[in-house]
């Protein structure tokens, strides 16, 4: 199974920071993503679509391996962004478990974390919780604050996407913290800085203002 990945080494996203940062063809996302014909993210900016576009053609990028290879050679403890477009590789919906068990060895004593839009079937999940426990964190991406309970009970670090503009939340209904991304809020916070995204066990849910061309089009979708 052919995978084309890219890889920027220092990415120069303000909201990001300075960190490596991945982007994955596009056949890697699942079709269960309720953003996938519409309101993408990565398809809402003209420059990370077009980029997205090469990767996805083969144009740009590296093979499986060569992503593998390049975080083994990274720092310990170097914090890097997977898939600022894209999602894990799968079969049918079904995690690439061989792919995923590549990746995770190679972010073995790194700080590597990522989000998925896979359905949380129990293969899934199996495989997320996997990955989560050695290491390598993957965020289930949610769309309601219900989904993000749900995730939680299953074991798994929730990030759920909200609407800007309403007033954040401060709590799920069975009572988990929600916290907005400092970088949306906080002057000058990055990614790089807060790491809050990368850690697995943490007892908040990881909210993302709707933000982008398609803001607009993500808070109808929330609204429905």
């Amino acid at each position: 199974m052919t995978i084309h990945v890219h890889i920027t080494k220092r990415s120069s996203n303000k909201k990001t920071g300075a960190i490596p940062v991945t982007t994955t063809e596009a056949s890697s996302c699942p079709p269960s993503c309720p953003f996938i014909n519409g309101s993408c993210y990565a398809k809402s900016g003209f420059h990370l679509r077009m980029h997205w576009d090469k990767v996805s053609k083969g144009e740009r990028g590296t093979d499986w391996q060569g992503l593998c290879n390049y975080i083994e050679s990274l720092p310990h403890r170097q914090v890097w962004r997977h898939n600022q477009a894209g999602d894990i590789p799968h079969v049918l919906g079904m995690i690439n478990d061989q792919l995923l068990d590549q990746l995770v060895t190679a972010n073995t004593g790194k700080r590597g974390y990522t989000y998925t839009h896979h359905k949380l079937s129990p293969s899934n999940v199996k495989a997320i919780k996997s990955a989560n426990e050695r290491g390598f964190t993957i965020n289930a991406s949610c769309e309601s604050l219900e989904q993000a309970d749900e995730a939680i009970a299953k074991g798994l670090p929730a990030a759920v996407v909200i609407a800007n503009d309403k007033e954040p939340p401060k709590t799920t209904p069975q009572g988990h913290r929600v916290m907005v991304c400092p970088a949306q809020t906080q002057e000058g916070m990055t990614c790089k800085q807060c790491k809050l995204c990368s850690v697995s066990n943490r007892r908040c849910v990881v909210a993302f203002l709707a933000h982008g061309n398609k803001a607009k089009e993500v808070n109808k979708a929330l609204s429905n």
